[in-house]
């Protein structure tokens, strides 16, 4: 019987290349399999940190994953899909690729976050916990730089790490108004050490509004609001 697996963890626990090793597993056994991604490192491609790669169809907002697999499965028969960086699909895609294991018979298995920068649920993931048949933790524990195991991806902007913003960033932006590049890095870090960021930058928040307030004004900031 298919089924829709999902296999998370953070970022270098070995997501993709656990990936591509299942891919090539089937591959070499003779059976057809469909590999997507998006925002992966190289385009065009689902590559590992540990430099292996292979060609890979681009996911964005727009391609319906059920008709993709439908349209190969018609053509020349497929076995199953391996979908990496699936926290960045739509939540509707997910939805598609359990269509595709439902009414086509196909197994699926995506790879992907659980948290984003935010301390939160992508879309994606969260219907993926919602809907996959096996939910599994990439065993490769990632560590903080205190060596405690690693259970959030910071995002850090100029060496300055940041709590709102585009959720889907990847590498270096350009800030038009200044006509600079902005240096967008991530970081692995244990979830005390990236509470204790966010309530650092929540207290600079804080103390800089009350240096521009004036006598009579009252100052409000929920603890969970988001800085910049």
């Amino acid at each position: 019987m298919a089924e829709l697996r999902f296999f998370f963890g953070t970022m270098g626990s070995g997501k993709s290349t656990q990936a591509l090793q299942i891919r090539h597993n089937l591959a070499a056994r003779g059976l057809n399999v469909i590999l997507t991604t998006q925002l992966d490192r190289q385009v065009g491609k689902v590559s590992s940190r540990l430099g292996v790669e292979a060609e890979a169809e681009i996911v964005d907002s727009k391609l319906n994953l059920f008709e993709l697999a439908r349209t190969t499965f018609e053509a020349s028969g497929l076995d199953a899909m391996v979908c990496d960086e699936a926290q960045f699909y739509e939540p509707s895609q997910i939805e598609q690729l359990a269509q595709v294991v439902d009414e086509l018979h196909v197994d699926v298995y995506a790879f992907g976050l659980l948290t984003s920068f935010q301390g939160e649920l992508f879309p994606g993931t969260a219907r993926l916990l919602e809907l996959a048949d096996e939910r599994n933790q990439v065993q490769v524990e990632a560590r903080c730089w205190c060596g405690s195991r690693a259970t959030h991806n910071a995002r850090l902007v100029n060496g300055i790490q940041v709590y709102s913003g585009a959720l889907k960033v990847v590498g270096d932006t350009a800030d038009e108004e200044k006509e600079e590049t902005v240096e967008v890095t991530y970081e692995l870090m244990c979830r005390k050490h990236w509470h204790a960021g966010l309530r650092r930058r929540q207290g600079e928040q804080l103390e800089l509004l009350d240096q521009q307030a004036g006598p009579a004004e009252v100052i409000d900031l929920p603890l969970n609001t988001p800085t910049s």
